[in-house]
């Protein structure tokens, strides 16, 4: 079995935890992925690897590499995002430090670890030669925010784009087959604007959304928690913003809440629509009269792979074949990319290093997970591009 140079896999982290990639749409002028992916594009031509830069906007990029195998067989991409949060409260984030087996620095965990594995694997299997298939090296922007750059790769090649895919966001080496999608919606209620000395004359939009409210505690804490999944736990809801009035003299005219929706695999826009617009009807039988609408903002969908699909196996395998022992398969209640893939048609995992500290102050990866995590990549494309897994 090949192993990963562990000295060459700390430099690249450090060099990437130093290229500063801070999401635009999260930091306004905040520099964004171009950097960070011309580092990417040059170690990956430098291991050998067939890649190029997509310009999806400006100064936002993806970075696509390739090594092809010596004859026909499976298409696996691993995908990354190259994308930070910001740094406000955080101490040198630029800066990797190390701490025993610790690397700390922004990004380290949330996923430039898991991106320094990507390149090490593939120079691992480029130096051995690659049977067959064809190993696909996605380094996407914007995860953090809209999720543009694994949106662009689906929307241009569809289900061409690989016949499977690990996303390496950190899984402290489990298997995640799963995860919760959201919803994303605005109920508004409406009412009549008066004077607020003309009692008759005004209708209260906010009192009004109260009743709604009640209605949303009440899906929340009576039915939602008989939806349940063996990974994932049970769904959710929550009111996020609420606003309305204009004046304290004033009988406010509209009341806007916008709720979060979590949802499990099975779960449909159109079966969350209807849920909500229920939240009115149930809100109307204590206060009549009540008028309102609902509208879904944004959705992304949750994941669930087969456990009896290739790439499972075949990670399986890897994984046991690396670390002597089998992996857990498990589920993560936030949303990733791998969901768009998936939704594409393609058979969709998660595989990554340990660490801790996503989107806080101090963030570190464990140093020797991010080693394993390079060796089972390797191992898990050489056994799934030539069908062995």
């Amino acid at each position: 079995m090949s192993r990963a140079d562990l000295d060459r896999l700390v430099d690249l982290l450090r060099r990437l935890i130093a290229t500063d990639s801070i999401n635009p749409s999260l930091v306004p002028g905040a520099r964004g992925e171009r950097d960070v992916g011309t580092l990417l594009l040059d170690m990956c031509r430098e291991a050998g690897l067939d890649a190029d830069v997509d310009e999806i906007t400006p100064g936002r990029v993806n970075v696509v590499a390739r090594l092809r195998g010596d004859a026909p067989g499976r298409r696996l991409l691993l995908n990354g995002h190259m994308d930070t949060v910001g740094v406000e409260g955080t101490r040198d984030p630029f800066t990797a430090e190390i701490r025993g087996d610790r690397l700390y620095g922004r990004g380290a965990y949330d996923m430039k670890a898991s991106l320094a594995a990507m390149v090490e694997a593939a120079r691992i299997v480029a130096g051995g030669g690659l049977p067959a298939g064809e190993l696909v090296l996605a380094f996407v922007a914007d995860e953090e925010h809209a999720s543009i750059g694994t949106a662009n790769l689906v929307s241009r090649h569809g289900s061409d784009l690989a016949d499977a895919a690990i996303v390496t966001e950190p899984t402290a080496l489990d298997v995640c087959v799963a995860h919760k999608g959201f919803v994303w919606a605005r109920i508004e209620t409406s009412g009549r604007a008066a004077h607020g000395s003309k009692y008759a004359e005004g209708d209260d939009a906010i009192v009004r959304m109260g009743h709604v409210l009640v209605a949303l505690d009440r899906l929340d804490r009576e039915i939602l928690p008989r939806r349940t999944h063996p990974l994932l736990g049970r769904a959710s809801v929550h009111a996020s913003t609420i606003e309305g009035g204009l004046g304290l003299s004033t009988y406010p005219d509209r009341c806007v809440l916008e709720v979060e929706r979590r949802t499990l695999p099975g779960e449909s826009d159109e079966a969350i629509r209807a849920e909500l617009q229920d939240l009115l009807v149930e809100a109307r039988a204590f206060s009549p009269g009540l008028t309102g609408r609902v509208e879904l903002m944004l959705s992304r969908p949750p994941l669930e792979v087969r456990p009896d699909a290739p790439i499972i196996r075949a990670l399986v395998a890897a994984v046991r074949a690396v670390r002597g022992q089998a992996p857990r398969l498990t589920g993560e209640s936030p949303w990733f990319d791998a969901a768009l893939l998936a939704g594409a048609g393609i058979p969709t995992v998660m595989f990554g290093p340990a660490g801790a500290g996503a989107h806080a102050a101090e963030e570190w990866v464990e140093i020797p997970s991010v080693v394993t995590c390079a060796e089972v990549l390797a191992d898990v494309a050489r056994r799934f591009c030539a069908g062995t897994g």
